[in-house]
């Protein structure tokens, strides 16, 4: 498929590849090895509170214990 830039630096979407992201309105643009990558991105409401964010953790099972585990492999040494 092909995609034109603009006078404006803008490329459109082709209708195929927009399908398969239906709920993704940003993209993050990287360059590897000459290749324009797209990778969709999922924003988060800046409002979100503390709470919020709890209450979410809360929703998805996530304890106390399971964080402090998170951070204790990630702070671990690497060999």
């Amino acid at each position: 498929m092909l995609a034109k830039k603009t006078s404006k630096n803008q490329l459109t979407l082709p209708k195929e590849i927009v399908k398969e992201f239906p709920d993704t309105d940003y993209f993050d643009v990287t360059v590897k090895e000459r290749k324009i990558i797209l990778m969709p991105v999922k924003i988060t409401r800046a409002d979100m509170t503390l709470e919020g964010v709890r209450e979410k953790l809360k929703k998805l099972g996530v304890t106390e214990s399971d964080v402090d585990e998170a951070v204790k492999w990630a702070r671990r040494k690497k060999r």
